[in-house]
């Protein structure tokens, strides 16, 4: 198979970057289905455990890529009867349960069109998601089934689990009977899926996959994480977003490893670490949310055998990786991608990793750096993707939504909308969003900068920056605090966190303002840094000198003194 070469020419060149970005030829096949052609290849007579989940409980579930197999062909038997059919909508609101991974598999064998929905949503996203999504099916979880009770339309309803009322019962597929064979080749151009956005500043966009895009697309991740046959990579991320298929799915099982699940309603750090120990975790991958929670442990006090450690999502602040690094020797590498695309830049196995530095281009991806306001290329713009080497990855486009789309496929380049820098080496720095990046007396301010060093400050948890309307300046560097566990909003603390960041910053950089107030994040988790802007503008208009609860100034204390900048 054309996949499997290209497959195997990554893991053949794993640490060995340059060989592997300058020939890696994405497969370009008319038909493909990666469930019959590639996951039930791999799995014929296979043992091995494809998926682990360990739930709150200690229940423990597994199945070898075999069982995933025939269970999928079974399911796939079954939702035909139902009347899925090629190109039918389906909407899975499903938590991390073995039945989301056998949907996946069994929509993919019929052909039919996957809309991943987190079980967090409330009955207003999912009508939209239903209303836009133009959705004939849906398997959701029996506890999940009341909302949709005021939803319009004739859609076949699936529960999984207990029965419900005017819901199929998913079970039922388990029968007996159902056997599958597919309705003829599946066109590589075919949708496959069909995903919402995370919405960090504006309406979620419905972004389409096709059956080729990603799960071939995900080579690149594949090689990013450093993902080897017979490796158990575990990955901490939620349903319904396009990095759980990333790292949950296609990476490790186009790897042909275990993909291990920490099932839980609320995160444990301690929990992560006795797991990464007991079940003999090769590769963690984790956003940095999960990642800062972790080093408010002691870890030298455990001791996996990790070989591969990975951070996605959001950039990682450098303290975090220095923690990392001193208590396991290992470094955390960060890789960036989107819900558009796959994994695109990354920092790979076996080269070094420059701090603060997200990597250089993955196999499969040309990048640029365009400036925003004179379209110029250069060494610091919008990270931007090249449509003349267009990457096998990169989405169709927003469905049903043609101005947005024309806007990010502008002038001969996807545009994703981030900032940042590339030195001389090739290896790109984050910047911000281009949305994010402000000025303050004329200087242009990057928030994750700062941000980065505000999380060195041990009292600090998270940090959002954004700018703050000034009658002088035009706009002053403000910052949202999350205090860590043991600290409490004070003005002594405050004094502290000033005081940091004037021996840290260069003076017009630093922060000028804080607020102690927890941080508004999207159900994936990211910071909507979009909703602290508006407030803070909000504040500003109603009184230039107003202040929030637990809001202080650098002029509060005025016997400060900035320090030598670094």
């Amino acid at each position: 198979m054309e996949f499997r070469a290209a497959r195997d020419f990554l893991l053949s060149h794993r640490g060995d970057y340059e060989t592997a970005y300058r020939d890696f030829a994405w497969p370009h096949p008319e038909t493909f289905n990666w469930a019959l052609e590639w996951f039930d290849t791999i799995a014929s007579g296979n043992g091995r455990p494809a998926l682990w989940i360990i739930d709150d409980d200690g229940t423990e579930s597994r199945l070898s890529f075999a069982e995933l197999a025939a269970r999928s062909d079974a399911l796939a038997a079954w939702l035909r009867d139902q009347g899925v059919r090629r190109g039918d909508r389906t909407l899975l609101m499903l938590g991390n349960r073995i039945a989301l991974w056998e949907c996946i598999l069994a929509l993919t064998k019929l052909g039919a069109v996957v809309i991943p929905s987190s079980t967090l949503l409330t009955p207003a996203d999912i009508a939209d998601r239903v209303d836009r999504g133009h959705v004939t099916h849906v398997i959701a979880e029996s506890a999940q089934t009341a909302h949709f009770a005021q939803i319009a339309g004739t859609f076949t309803r699936i529960a999984v689990g207990d029965s419900v009322e005017g819901w199929l019962r998913y079970d039922d597929f388990t029968a007996g009977g159902n056997t599958f064979a597919a309705d003829g080749p599946t066109p590589a151009a075919d949708p496959l899926f069909l995903y919402f956005t995370s919405g960090t500043t504006a309406q979620p966009k419905l972004v389409e996959h096709t059956q080729l895009s990603y799960p071939v697309g995900h080579l690149s991740t594949m090689y990013w994480l450093g993902l080897q046959p017979g490796d158990v990579h575990l990955n901490i991320s939620s349903p319904g977003w396009a990095k759980h298929a990333w790292s949950n799915v296609f990476a490790p099982w186009n790897a042909e490893a275990t993909v291990l699940i920490l099932n839980a309603a609320r995160f444990s750090a301690r929990r992560l670490l006795d797991t990464l120990t007991r079940c003999s975790v090769t590769s963690l991958c984790a956003p940095p949310t999960v990642w800062r929670m972790v080093i408010q442990e002691d870890l030298r006090a455990w001791h996996p055998p990790l070989r591969e450690v990975l951070s996605a999502g959001e950039p990682l602040n450098p303290e975090v990786i220095e923690q990392v690094r001193r208590a396991w020797g290992l470094t955390i590498r960060d890789g960036y991608g989107q819900t558009e695309t796959t994994a695109q830049i990354g920092n790979t196995p076996g080269q070094p990793v420059k701090p603060g530095s997200m990597g250089r281009p993955l196999p499969g991806y040309v990048i640029d750096l365009i400036d925003p306001a004179s379209g110029a290329h250069g060494e610091t713009g919008e990270i931007c993707i090249d449509l003349s080497k267009r990457p096998v990855a990169l989405m169709v486009g927003y469905r049903d939504d043609r101005a947005h789309t024309a806007e990010v496929m502008r002038d001969g380049f996807y545009h994703t909308g981030d900032v940042a820098s590339r030195d001389g080496d090739g290896y790109i720095t984050y910047v911000g969003r281009s949305d994010d990046v402000f000025k303050s007396s004329d200087y242009r301010i990057s928030p994750f900068e700062l941000e980065s060093v505000l999380i060195e400050h041990p009292a600090v948890a998270e940090a959002a920056v954004v700018p703050s309307p000034d009658p002088l300046r035009l706009t002053v560097p403000k910052a949202f605090i999350a205090v860590g566990a043991g600290h409490e909003p004070s003005a002594t603390v405050a004094r502290s966190i000033f005081e940091h960041s004037q021996a840290n910053l260069a003076g017009y950089k630093r922060i000028r303002r804080l607020e102690f107030a927890e941080l508004p994040k999207t159900i994936s988790g990211k910071i909507r840094r979009v909703d602290l802007r508006a407030k803070e503008a909000d504040l500003r208009e109603r009184a230039e000198s107003a202040r929030a609860e637990n809001e202080y100034w650098e002029e509060d204390f005025p016997d400060l003194r900035p320090e030598p900048t670094r």
